[in-house]
């Protein structure tokens, strides 16, 4: 399952999970592309890897996704792996009166961005005889949660947009999968949850007594990405505690 040397681009690799994928790509000798907004601290993280380099784009872009994606072939040598976990929360509202604003700003990060940069990465894996991609979903790809219509929505989609991606490129050598977390602490979340009795809450919904970690999800994303998952595409992988079981 060896990803040494391997060239792997991270949208959203600046903070949270996407983030924490990317030190464990590092700490396995990995050439990660911490691919994040140029407001980002991308930069001052990479530096602080072995084997990074950050890489400034919006997801929401399509010709910035095809211009950055060429940039980290140009300077990796080839594309081995992606993870497209770029995404945001979104208002905790009912259906009704969600904001439209909203709607439009989740879906075009979630999903179009997802898209955006399937696109722009699928070429270089095809190139590079195949590869792993893994799109970060969520539980609310299996299930409703009641106030979050636009970022359930767009988990959803993501999961179908990583089955069709498998059946389109298989062939080809790409393998396709999702990833799909409960709750977990990073800072988009925690400016959502701030009191520690609504996390210890959510920990006991959990059968095994807490949510995941970072680390938690990033193992999961690794293994995907690695090739004791060769025979392993088109698939949504929980990473929920039991959570969905219960």
């Amino acid at each position: 399952m060896s990803l040494a040397g391997k060239v792997i681009a991270v949208t959203g690799g600046a903070s949270g999970i996407g983030l924490g994928i990317a030190r464990q790509l590092d700490e396995m000798g990995a050439l990660v592309a911490i691919v994040d907004r140029p407001q980002s601290d991308a930069a001052a993280l990479a530096e602080g890897l072995k084997s990074a380099r950050a890489f400034h784009a919006d997801v929401t872009d399509p010709a910035a996704m095809v211009e950055i994606m060429q940039q980290i072939v140009d300077w990796g040598g080839r594309l081995d792996g992606a993870v497209n976990n770029a995404g945001l929360g979104g208002p905790f509202v009912p259906t009704v009166d969600y904001p439209l604003d909203w709607w439009d700003r989740i879906i075009s990060v979630n999903l179009n961005g997802t898209f955006y940069s399937l696109r722009a990465e699928i070429p270089h894996l095809v190139a590079n005889g195949g590869g792993a991609i893994v799109n970060m979903a969520s539980i609310c790809g299996f299930v409703g949660q009641a106030g979050t219509a636009g970022y359930v929505a767009t988990k959803h989609a993501v999961i179908g947009l990583t089955k069709n991606i498998a059946l389109e490129y298989g062939a080809a050598g790409v393998r396709c999968n999702a990833v799909c977390p409960t709750y977990v602490r990073t800072p988009l979340t925690l400016a959502e949850i701030q009191d520690e009795e609504t996390w210890a809450a959510l920990d006991a919904r959990h059968p095994i007594g807490h949510c995941a970690s970072v680390e938690d999800v990033a193992a999961m994303t690794i293994f995907l990405l690695g090739d004791g998952a060769r025979s392993v595409t088109g698939s949504a992988h929980l990473v929920d505690g039991g959570l969905i079981a219960s």
